[in-house]
């Protein structure tokens, strides 16, 4: 399987998880304060949310690379 191919697989599969999943989200540990031995932190959880145009976008590339003939 060439790397087209392979790009093209990896678009739509991105593109599908995208739209199903909409997002994901992460831990942000954020160091505030350190006072001698005593350490603060703060953990903030941050979403990233993926639109519909980007998942639709993945899909229709990863199929038009998948469908173009080579030579």
């Amino acid at each position: 399987m060439n790397s087209v191919r392979i790009i093209a697989l990896v678009l739509i599969i991105g593109g599908a998880l995208g739209l199903a999943y909409g997002g994901f989200s992460y831990t942000k540990e954020d160091h505030q304060a350190k006072i001698g031995p005593l350490d603060i932190s703060v953990q903030e959880k941050q979403t990233v949310n993926i639109p519909m145009w980007v998942g639709i976008g993945a899909i229709v590339v990863g199929g038009a690379l998948l469908l173009s003939p080579r030579s």
